[in-house]
């Protein structure tokens, strides 16, 4: 199991998503160097985005054998294909658009306009049946090299949100979310179990209005409370955060990284 998490406080947004594209690149080589390939859990939001753009803009993009990168969604709002607020046609924007990625490894999830139309249960499913067929040996995900997750101001990952059903699933890895409080209120969302199966979380946050939900995640918060307090990478669970972001989180937990 991973040790208790640890917190980095950056300067401002652009910083800390310079800082997290950085380290982004070196989970990936690290990762293909010593197995051949990465797999990774992007998030949506302005800071993956943010994340993703910088990355681009790197001269560190080339370190990354792009062909043998594997994409993966945390959640997804569950739209047709290239709608404007799906995470995919953002990070496609942001950056996936831009490199030699191998199509069958970007692992977008289902919207209605799929194989299994507007029934978002059966579209989980077959994004599960993805995950499963890459994880092999009878495991239900893969081992995900890292999961990035975004922290809503009401403490929700993914598309989990606090004392919602959806945070009692045990069993599936990839669940359909109806009546999330945020819209879209139809979803796909990773699981805790599936969240948890990676090497490495790390939480990227920035914001004030974001404060309150890191303080009560770090602050000993429950899971039905407070989602982001529920995953925990194997290895390591990072939070990378701006100064307004961190304004609440306890502060010996704190290790500065920018004056």
């Amino acid at each position: 199991m991973s040790r208790g998490p640890s917190v980095v406080v950056h300067r401002d947004k652009q910083l800390l998503a310079d800082a997290a594209a950085a380290r982004l690149v070196t989970a990936i080589v690290d990762a293909q160097a010593s197995r051949g390939e990465a797999d990774i859990v992007l998030t949506g939001g302005s800071m993956g985005s943010a994340i993703l753009a910088s990355l681009g803009a790197s001269p560190a993009r080339d370190a990354v054998d792009w062909r043998r990168l594997n994409l993966w969604w945390g959640d997804e709002r569950f739209l047709p294909a290239g709608d404007p607020d799906r995470n995919e046609t953002q990070a496609r924007e942001a950056l996936l658009d831009t490199v030699p990625l191998d199509p069958a490894r970007v692992h977008a999830m289902p919207g209605p306009d799929g194989a299994d139309g507007a029934d978002p249960d059966a579209a989980a499913t077959r994004y599960a049946g993805q995950l499963a067929a890459a994880a092999g040996s009878g495991r239900d995900v893969p081992a995900f090299d890292v999961v990035m997750l975004g922290v809503g101001p009401d403490a929700h990952v993914a598309s989990l949100f606090p004392e919602h059903a959806a945070l009692h699933e045990r069993e599936r890895s990839v669940i359909g979310v109806r009546g999330a409080p945020k819209p879209p209120p139809t979803r796909i969302s990773l699981t805790f179990p599936a969240l948890c199966a990676a090497r490495d979380v790390w939480f990227l946050v920035s914001g004030a209005d974001k404060a309150g939900a890191v303080g009560l995640a770090l602050s000993g918060a429950g899971e039905m409370q407070a989602p982001a307090a529920g995953v925990h990478g194997t290895r390591s669970t990072t939070w990378l955060l701006d100064r307004e972001a961190a304004t609440h989180v306890p502060r010996q937990l704190i290790r500065p990284a920018s004056p």
